[in-house]
C-alpha cells in the first residue's frame, strides 16, 4: 500500500517506468492496482454520504467497487474502436505504446479523484441536501477528467513527435471515452445512493439511456 503512494508521483511526473517498454507486464499491474486502490478511496468517500447506519455503510462499499469499475469498463468499451482507427490511420505500431499511454492516464485520474476525497467528505460534513452532494461529486469527476486530459496529452507527446496523426487520435480517445463514460456512469448509478431508500448495487432502470434521459429532462423542464 505505501508503494503505492509512494509511485502515484511518478504516474503524475510520468517517470519512465510507467510506459516501459522492456517491462511492460510489470507496469501493467502495477497501473491497474493503483486504479483499483485509488479508485476504491474515492467510491468509499463518495458512497458514505450520510453514514448513519450500517445500510449506508453497504452503499460506501458498493460505491468503492463501482468507481475502478467505471474506469476499466469504459476503458475496456472505448479500446476496440479506438484500435480500429489506429489501424485506419497507418498507426498500428505504434498502438501498444498508446495503450500503455492511455492506461497510465487511467492510473493518473483515480489518483486525482482519490486526492478529492477528503475535499468531498468536508461537503458531505457541510451540507444535508442529495442534490448538491450529486452535483459536488460530478464536479469533482469533471476535475478529475481535465486533469487526466492534461496528463494524457504529456503521455502522448512523444507519439505527437513521432507522427502528428497522434494528436487526432488523443481527441478522438477524449471523445469516445467521455461519450461512454458518461453511459456507464448511468448504467452503474446510484454512487451515493439516496438516504433512507432500500440500498441496491444497480437501479432497476440501469440500461437506460443517459442521453435520452438528460434530454428528456431538458426538454420537459423547458415545456413548463
Amino acid at each position: 500500500m505505501t508503494q503505492l503512494f509512494l509511485r502515484a508521483d511518478d504516474v503524475l511526473r510520468r517517470r519512465r517506468w510507467t510506459t516501459d517498454e522492456d517491462k511492460p507486464w510489470s507496469s501493467f499491474v502495477t497501473l491497474i492496482r493503483m486504479i483499483v486502490f485509488f479508485g476504491f478511496i474515492y467510491g468509499a468517500t463518495m458512497g458514505s454520504y450520510e453514514l448513519t447506519s450500517i445500510f449506508r455503510l453497504k452503499q460506501s462499499f458498493y460505491s468503492a467497487v463501482k468507481v475502478p469499475l467505471l474506469l476499466a469498463v469504459t476503458f475496456g468499451i472505448s479500446l476496440p474502436s479506438f484500435y480500429v482507427i489506429n489501424m485506419l490511420l497507418g498507426l498500428s505500431d505504434d498502438f501498444r505504446a498508446a495503450v500503455r499511454a492511455l492506461i497510465a492516464t487511467q492510473a493518473g485520474i483515480a489518483i486525482v479523484l482519490a486526492s478529492l476525497a477528503p475535499v468531498t467528505a468536508l461537503w458531505y460534513f457541510s451540507t444535508t441536501r442529495y442534490d448538491t452532494a450529486i452535483v459536488f461529486n460530478a464536479a469533482m469527476f469533471a476535475i478529475a477528467s481535465v486533469s487526466g486530459q492534461w496528463l494524457m496529452r504529456r503521455y502522448y507527446a512523444p507519439l505527437i513527435e513521432t507522427n502528428p496523426r497522434h494528436r487526432l487520435l488523443l481527441w478522438t480517445w477524449i471523445c469516445v471515452y467521455a461519450l461512454v463514460g458518461i453511459q456507464m456512469g448511468w448504467i452503474l448509478r446510484p454512487f451515493i445512493g439516496t438516504p433512507g431508500t432500500e440500498t441496491q448495487f444497480l437501479r432497476v432502470q440501469e440500461w437506460d439511456n443517459a442521453y435520452v434521459t438528460v434530454g428528456r429532462l431538458i426538454w420537459q423542464s423547458l415545456s413548463r
